[in-house]
């Protein structure tokens, strides 16, 4: 069983892979399947290691959105044909800085509070 901090390492890797081929800009995640498709698939490994988080560690680190991103793992994975490309490029724009940061700093919080 993974821990914790697997899992928020796992999040952490997948924003990473996300961001990598999302800096070839918006024409590039529209018009390409294999980048929408990579981008989407690392979206739902995000949203299932959130989803397996311990809800103990979740209330410990309320600054994530845990439901939006969970929510959001859900819609990918149930409506995979209706993606909207509009909100995923938003969430890549606006909210994976931010959750970085967020995650970042839950792995380092969760690695002092155990030493």
């Amino acid at each position: 069983m993974r821990g914790s901090l697997e899992r928020l390492a796992d999040m952490l890797e997948a924003i990473e892979k996300i961001e990598k081929y999302a800096a070839r800009g918006r024409n590039v995640f529209e018009s390409e399947e294999l980048v929408q498709t990579w981008v989407v698939h690392h979206l739902q490994i995000l949203g299932e290691a959130a989803r397996a988080m311990p809800q103990a560690i979740r209330d410990k680190i309320p600054q994530v959105a845990w439901s939006k991103i969970i929510g959001m793992r859900h819609i990918l994975v149930h409506n995979y044909f209706k993606v909207d490309c509009d909100i995923v490029w938003a969430v890549i724009e606006v909210e994976l800085p931010k959750l970085r940061r967020e995650i970042t700093e839950a792995i380092f919080q969760i690695q002092h509070e155990s030493t």
